[in-house]
């Protein structure tokens, strides 16, 4: 379950699947439950080594909460919620389900561990406060260009935004199954796009029913052609479907993602309980 990295004086590296309950599905995640001590160039450094999407680093503070650091192999991001959900479910199965307090660049993030009946172990991230605004028309039109996708492809009924929720993401919503799931893009190109405007990913949805979209998110910025499952991003995309329709947006949502990188994971999305606040639950499993 765990590894170890090879400098003298490392420290212990778990690798979880977060959003499934299988190894080989959602979004892998380093994680290391103890970084006192280590300089933000060694963590990219692990990060690089280990290779996933990102890796959190976890150092217990005085408060009895945790400091915690994310860093992709090309670079640190203010937060992360599959490593976020990853990270959690690792804390639950050394200490017992629970609730715990993490202190990240974006601010404050509750988690919840809770066991279900099939024994499997949950977390819930309490997003810090999101917000959404207008995407600018040449943006959109940058961004698309540099996807291949055409005006066309855009569903009307869902407008391009940007969406924070502890990072930032330009939120997509194509017309059809069909084109979410031909993604083929200049990655040099969006990766200068995005540092641009500092943006985390980009979320590409479809919607199939108004509650479950299935959503796919380019991660140029960190390194990765694609990220597997983006809890940031589900709850920015929560957050950006309230804002939308305050009136009309589900209570609860269901995201499809990793599907098309045979990695399928499961996001759960609450806009409900926590206003203004999103949360995003899902399962985590160790890797063997």
């Amino acid at each position: 379950m765990t590894s170890d990295d090879a400098a003298p004086g490392a420290p212990g590296i778990l690798r979880y699947a977060a959003f499934a309950t299988d190894p080989e599905g959602g979004n892998p995640a380093g994680v290391v439950l103890d970084a006192a001590g280590l300089s933000a160039e060694r963590m990219l450094a692990i990060a690089a080594e280990v290779g996933y999407s990102e890796t959190a680093f976890l150092t217990p503070d005085p408060a009895g909460g945790y400091a915690v650091r994310y860093f992709s192999p090309l670079t640190e991001v203010p937060f992360c919620g599959h490593a976020t959900v990853a990270s959690a479910v690792a804390l639950a199965e050394r200490t017992g389900p629970g609730r715990y307090l993490y202190r990240t660049a974006a601010g404050e993030v509750p988690v919840e561990v809770t066991e279900g009946a099939d024994g499997a172990l949950r977390a819930t991230l309490t997003s810090v406060e999101p917000r959404v605004t207008e995407a600018d028309a040449a943006d959109v039109a940058e961004a698309l260009a540099l996807l291949g996708w055409a005006p066309g492809d855009l569903d009307p009924a869902l407008p391009p935004r940007y969406a924070y929720a502890g990072a930032r993401h330009l939120v997509l919503a194509a017309a059809t199954r069909e084109r979410l799931a031909r993604l083929a893009y200049d990655f040099d190109g969006l990766a200068a796009f995005m540092t641009a405007r500092d943006l985390v990913t980009v979320q590409l949805v479809w919607r199939a029913a108004p509650e479950v979209f299935h959503v796919r998110d380019p991660f140029p910025v960190g390194g990765v052609v694609e990220d597997p499952a983006t809890g940031a991003a589900a709850a920015a995309f929560g957050a950006y479907l309230r804002a939308l329709d305050p009136a009309g947006a589900p209570d609860t949502l269901t995201l499809h993602q990793g599907e098309d990188l045979g990695r399928p994971g499961l996001l759960h999305v609450d806009l409900r309980t926590a206003a203004p606040r999103i949360r995003v639950s899902g399962a985590a499993v160790a890797i063997p």
